[in-house]
C-alpha cells in the first residue's frame, strides 16, 4: 500500500455549517423536559452527535501532511494546506514534508585498497510518501541517518582514496562522480520509507591520522616526479629543436662529441633546481 487521498472537507465551508449545527444542537437542548422518554433521550443524542463534529477540524502547515487512520486502518493523507475538516473518527498524525539536512558525523573506514580514511557525508532529503514513512518503518527520521551512514561505509570502501591511473575513478578525484554514486545507493535504501533523496555530498574527506603523513609524503613524492618528469620531456624537446635550428641556419658544424656536449649542458641548464653559472669560452670555436 502507498499513500492516498484521505478524505477531508474545506474548512472554512465547514466552520459555517458546524455554527448552523451547533445553534440547532443547542435548541434540541432545551427543548428537552423531564420526564424522559424515548423521544428525549434522541434529542439529547442528536445534540451530542452535533457537538462532537467539532472535533473534526484540524490544520495542515505548508509542506505538512496529516496522516489519518481509523481503528488501526489507513484511510489517507491530507496535504492540502488550511482549515480542514473530516470525520472525528478519524486519528489524525502530522509528519512533516520539509526538505532536512542530515550531516553524518566522521567515518573511520577502509578503502579499496585497504587504506584508512577518515569520511562523512550531507544528505539533503524529505518524505514523499507519508504512508511509507509512518508505517513502513519504525523511526524515519533514525532509518534516515543509519542507511546514510551504511551507504557511504560501502561507498569508501568501494573505491581508492587516490587514482591508480588517469582513467580511475577514485574518491578525492572525481567528486562529482563519487555524489552521484552516493545519491544513488542512499535513494535504494531510502525508498521503502516514502524518502527521497535530493542531493548527496562528500563534506570530509581524509586520510586517518596514522597514516596522513606517510600519506602526504608519498603524494610530495608523485607530485615530484610528476614534476620532473613533464621538465624533462619540455627540456629534450627545447634541445632537439635548437640543434635542428643550428642545424638549418648552418650557424655552426658540431661532431657527434660537441652535440653531445651541448645536450648536457642545455638539459643541465633547463632541469636544473638552481640558477646555473654561464661559462665565456674566448680561446677556442668551442
Amino acid at each position: 500500500m502507498h499513500e492516498k487521498n484521505g478524505f477531508s472537507l474545506n474548512g472554512y465551508l465547514a466552520l459555517l455549517l458546524q455554527i448552523g449545527l451547533t445553534l440547532l444542537a443547542i435548541a434540541l437542548l432545551n427543548q428537552v423536559t423531564a420526564p424522559f422518554n424515548g423521544y428525549e433521550v434522541l434529542k439529547i443524542v442528536g445534540a451530542l452527535i452535533l457537538l462532537s463534529l467539532w472535533a473534526g477540524f484540524f490544520m495542515v502547515q505548508p509542506n505538512q501532511a496529516k496522516v489519518m487512520t481509523l481503528f488501526g486502518a489507513y484511510v489517507g493523507s491530507v496535504k492540502t494546506p488550511g482549515l480542514r475538516w473530516t470525520i472525528p473518527l478519524y486519528i489524525r498524525r502530522t509528519i512533516s514534508l520539509r526538505i532536512r539536512n542530515f550531516e553524518s558525523g566522521k567515518l573511520k573506514v577502509n578503502d579499496n585498497q585497504g587504506n584508512p580514511v577518515e569520511i562523512a557525508t550531507i544528505v539533503v532529503w524529505s518524505v514523499s510518501d507519508s504512508f511509507d514513512a509512518m508505517f513502513e518503518v519504525d523511526d524515519y527520521e533514525s532509518f534516515v541517518s543509519i542507511q546514510s551512514e551504511s551507504a557511504l561505509r560501502n561507498l569508501a570502501s568501494s573505491y581508492p582514496y587516490d587514482p591508480a591511473d588517469e582513467e580511475g575513478i577514485a574518491l578525492r578525484s572525481h567528486p562529482q562522480t563519487i555524489s552521484e554514486s552516493l545519491k544513488n545507493e542512499i535513494q535504494d535504501r531510502l525508498h521503502k520509507a516514502g524518502v527521497t533523496v535530493h542531493e548527496a555530498r562528500i563534506s570530509h574527506l581524509a586520510y586517518a591520522q596514522e597514516i596522513a603523513s606517510a600519506m602526504l609524503q608519498r603524494q610530495q613524492a608523485s607530485a615530484i616526479v610528476a614534476a620532473r618528469t613533464r621538465i624533462v620531456e619540455g627540456a629534450v624537446g627545447m634541445v632537439e629543436m635548437a640543434l635542428e635550428k643550428l642545424r638549418e641556419q648552418n650557424v655552426v658544424e658540431l661532431d657527434e662529441e660537441r652535440k653531445a656536449a651541448m645536450v648536457s649542458n642545455l638539459l643541465v641548464v633547463l632541469c636544473g633546481d638552481k640558477h646555473t653559472q654561464p661559462v665565456i669560452n674566448t680561446g677556442s670555436l668551442y
